[in-house]
């Protein structure tokens, strides 16, 4: 017979990701193609919040992983600052060709750690910085080696990803 501390252990792990990022850097697209496989061409803005959520096996535990994309347009500050709260990780996202995108990540950093208040902890939240978008090669403005180097200085993880072409999505999820 099973114990409730037996079943307690089995039970699936939660853990909670948020997005952050200029409106339009392709948040929606990343958690779509990561969740649920696939790409979504037509620019739909995101309303506030919208969930993603997905099953990880790691070793012999179930992880579910839950996936808040926070609204990128400044008109939902407040309907994001209720989601800051008991994040594990989060995924700074920019588009690749959009230079402003790129240096709104710091004003993102910015938001959360205003939300968190001064006695909250980042050092226990996975940040993963992420350059989408990166099937556009003409387009390119920002060059690996300078959103790596961003990321990097700051301790935080680096990948380059096409929700479109799926290249680097689950690498960034997994990594």
């Amino acid at each position: 017979m099973e114990t409730a501390a037996r079943r307690e252990s089995k039970k699936a792990l939660r853990v909670k990701v948020i997005t952050l990022g200029s409106a339009e850097v392709g948040k929606s697209c990343i958690i779509k193609r990561y969740c649920e496989k696939r790409f979504v061409p037509k620019y739909l803005a995101t309303i506030g919040i919208d969930y993603g959520v997905t099953k990880v096996q790691m070793r012999d535990r179930e992880i579910k992983v839950n996936i808040f994309d926070m609204a990128g347009h400044p008109f939902f500050y407040e309907v994001r600052n209720e989601f800051y709260k008991d994040t594990q990780g989060v995924i700074l996202a920019y588009d690749v060709g959009q230079k402003e995108s790129f240096k709104a990540l710091e004003s993102w950093l910015t938001e959360m750690k205003q939300e968190l208040g001064p006695h909250a902890n980042m050092e226990n939240i996975v940040f993963v910085v992420c350059a989408n978008k990166v099937d556009c090669g003409k387009r390119r403005v920002i060059d690996e080696s300078e959103g790596r180097l961003w990321a990097e200085n700051r301790g935080f993880y680096y990948f380059e990803t096409s929700a479109q072409s799926g290249e680097g999505i689950n690498e960034m999820f997994q990594g």
